[in-house]
C-alpha cells in the first residue's frame, strides 16, 4: 500500500484501547510515527511493541490530559522524541450515563474534564507545532481530528452532560477550523454512532442494560471502522478538508 503519511508524526490520545488503539495502528500502517498518550502505560507499551514489530515507530507518552500542564508536556514529549507533529487525534473520552436529577456531580465534572477540557488543553499545546508542520515538507498540511459522537448532533435522555460535552467538541472544532484554514491546518470532527468499545463498561450494570435494550441486537461499529475514517481524513490531498463525518452502524436508527 501507499504509505501516505511517511515522514510525519501523529499524537493519539486515549490510545490504550478502542478507537484510539485502532487509530494508532492505522496511522502507523500509513507510515506515520505515532506517539501514544493515555493513562494505562502497560497497554501503551504493548501497543508500541505491536507497532514496532510491524516495522513502525512509536513513542509511549503516559499522560492525564485533564491536567493542562500534563497535556502540554505530552505534546512536547512527542515533538522532542519524534521530531515534529503533523497530526493530532483527540480521542480520549468518558461516557457516564444516567438521569440528570440526582446525578453525581463528580461524574459530570469528569466528563467535562476529559471530553472537552482535555481535548482543548492538548489542542492548545499542539497548534503551534501543527502550524509549523503545515509550512514544511513532506506534506505541507497538518490535521486535528476530534472524536465527537452522534450524541453531539442530537440530545438523548440519560445523556445530558455527555451530549453537552460532545456538542461542545463540535462547536470548538468548527470555530478552530475557521481560524486555522488559511494556515493549512485542517480541523475535523468524527461523530461515531454505537461502537463496540470499553466506553459503555464504565457505567453501572443497570445503565449498560439500558444501553443494550435501546440499541437492540444491531451489529455495532468496531474501533477499526472509526480508525479507517480517521485515516481517510488525514490522507486527503492538501486542498481537501473533511470538516465533519458522521459514521453509524447501518442498523442504528
Amino acid at each position: 500500500m501507499t504509505r501516505r503519511l511517511e515522514g510525519t508524526v501523529a499524537l493519539v490520545t486515549g490510545a490504550s484501547s478502542g478507537i484510539g488503539h485502532a487509530t494508532a495502528l492505522e496511522l502507523a500502517r500509513q507510515g506515520a510515527s505515532v506517539a501514544l498518550a493515555g493513562r494505562r502505560e502497560d497497554r501503551l507499551t504493548d501497543l508500541a511493541g505491536e507497532i514496532t514489530t510491524a516495522g513502525g515507530q512509536a513513542l509511549v507518552v503516559p499522560a492525564d490530559i485533564t491536567d493542562a500542564q500534563a497535556a502540554a508536556e505530552a505534546v512536547e514529549r512527542t515533538v522532542e522524541g519524534l521530531g515534529r507533529l503533523d497530526t493530532l487525534v483527540n480521542n480520549a473520552g468518558l461516557m457516564l450515563l444516567g438521569p440528570a436529577p440526582g446525578a453525581d456531580l463528580n461524574d459530570w465534572r469528569r466528563m467535562i474534564d476529559i471530553n472537552l477540557m482535555g481535548l482543548m488543553y492538548t489542542t492548545h499545546a499542539a497548534v503551534p507545532h501543527l502550524v509549523k508542520a503545515a509550512a514544511e515538507a513532506p506534506r505541507q498540511v497538518a490535521d486535528i481530528v476530534n472524536i465527537g459522537s452522534l450524541a453531539g448532533r442530537g440530545a438523548f435522555a440519560m445523556s445530558a452532560v455527555y451530549c453537552a460535552t460532545k456538542f461542545g467538541v463540535g462547536a470548538f472544532s468548527e470555530s478552530l477550523r475557521q481560524e486555522l484554514a488559511r494556515q493549512h491546518v485542517r480541523v475535523s470532527v468524527v461523530e461515531p454512532g454505537s461502537v463496540d468499545t470499553e466506553l459503555r463498561t464504565h457505567n453501572p450494570a443497570a445503565v449498560q442494560q439500558y444501553i443494550a435494550s435501546a440499541l437492540g441486537d444491531i451489529e455495532r461499529l468496531q474501533g477499526e471502522d472509526i480508525a479507517d475514517t480517521v485515516g481517510y481524513i488525514v490522507t486527503r490531498p492538501r486542498h481537501v478538508a473533511v470538516a465533519e463525518l458522521l459514521v453509524r452502524p447501518t442498523e442504528q436508527v
